[in-house]
């Protein structure tokens, strides 16, 4: 049965947009290691940029880019870097950090709204005999969990999600709404898959023969290590002959794409609509930008960095950024995109040359003739 559902109270007037207490600027200095200049009770209640942040909302400046906000702000708290701790502007309590982006990171976990989570399995949820769950597991409505299902402890599985039969999932995993781990997936430890996600499916994998094109079956695995993170509607293949691995700590944005045994290493972190075809090995530390699609049977070296919209079609390097289609080392996608667009520049006036040499009357085999028509 579900226990009382946990968490603060969600009146805005109780408590900050965030959901939690409100919190002084002196305590926001001791929180992040800051020095603090100006009224230590102000109170802040929420986290907002400079141009819309109000009296009792904080935020942060850190580049000299977005001075004129700060000129005009109304927040009430600003973490504010050294070099810039003296500029003129509207906030007057100020916290000066060495980093105010990162400690606005350590701050947003603070001002986190937690979501609302029940204690125990939901009647409603469909799971079979044999399923082993660990302690303090959730299980939202309608979760559908197949046989020999094993739930580390503290996982949380969201509404209309389904765990295929066989598939073992760590302890603090969390799967949210309508989230499919097909069977056999090995999830680790604190591992997340956003809603929509698709892990362990079958690959595109085909063979023509005479009496027509006949599925290639699918025996390897697919196992995400611990602390990997997949976006909402991304898919990740189980391998052919061979496992798909996403290494710990790699981070996928949504609509991203894996496909059968490909080797992801660890710490890796790809931006929405990448896709990586089959086979492929990724080392540890690459950084994938948007829409960059990766072909088949390729190395990409660990540290590698490949830039938005670049189409891979061979090995990358270690430590190499690439860029464009296709893909080649970062300069030299430059200097060739800077090479096309000098040549429009000239396209014209060459065109003109051209069309004068094509009107000009062909004199070539003519003979200098004196003016009394006599040879020279």
């Amino acid at each position: 049965m579900i226990a009382a559902v946990s968490g603060g109270s969600t009146d805005p007037q109780a408590v900050g947009g965030d959901g939690q207490q409100p919190i002084t600027a002196a305590a926001v200095a001791a929180l992040v290691g800051g020095v603090l200049r100006g009224d230590g009770a102000l109170e802040v209640h929420g986290i907002a940029p400079l141009d819309r942040a109000g009296p009792n909302e904080l935020s942060f400046l850190s580049n000299l880019r977005y001075g004129q906000w700060f000129a005009t702000s109304l927040a009430g708290v600003v973490l504010i870097s050294p070099e810039l701790a003296d500029m003129a502007g509207s906030p007057s309590t100020r916290i000066v950090v060495p980093n105010p982006v990162d400690a606005m990171v350590t701050l947003l976990a603070r001002f986190h709204r937690q979501e609302p989570r029940a204690q125990g399995v939901h009647p409603s949820a469909v799971i079979a005999n044999d399923v082993r769950l660990g302690e303090g597991v959730t299980i939202d409505p309608f979760v559908v969990i197949g046989e020999g299902v094993v739930i580390g402890e503290g996982s949380w599985i969201s509404a209309h999600a389904v765990i295929g039969a066989g598939s073992v999932l760590g302890n603090n995993v969390r799967v949210h709404a309508s989230a499919v781990v097909y069977p056999f997936t090995e999830l680790g430890d604190r591992v997340t898959l956003h809603s929509g996600a698709r892990v362990g499916r079958e690959g595109f994998g085909f063979r023509p023969q005479a009496t027509g094109v006949v599925r290639i079956p699918h025996a390897g695995r697919c196992i995400l290590e611990h602390d990997v993170e997949v976006g909402a509607n991304s898919c990740i293949d189980r391998g052919s002959v061979d496992d798909t691995i996403i290494g710990a700590g790699s981070k996928l944005d949504n609509l991203v794409h894996i496909a059968h045994n490909v080797r992801v290493g660890r710490g890796c972190f790809f931006a929405a609509q990448a896709a990586v075809a089959g086979s492929t090995r990724i080392g540890d530390g690459v950084q994938i930008g948007g829409q960059v699609g990766i072909g088949g049977h390729v190395t990409i070296g660990p540290r590698a960095n490949l830039a938005g919209g670049a189409g891979v079609i061979g090995n990358v390097p270690a430590g190499e950024t690439w860029s464009g289609y296709p893909a080649r080392p970062h300069r030299d996608h430059l200097r060739a995109a800077a090479a096309i667009a000098r040549l429009a520049k000239i396209v014209r006036p060459l065109e003109q040359v051209a069309s004068k040499l094509v009107s000009m009357p062909d004199t070539a085999g003519q003979v200098d003739r004196e003016p009394d028509g006599s040879g020279s």
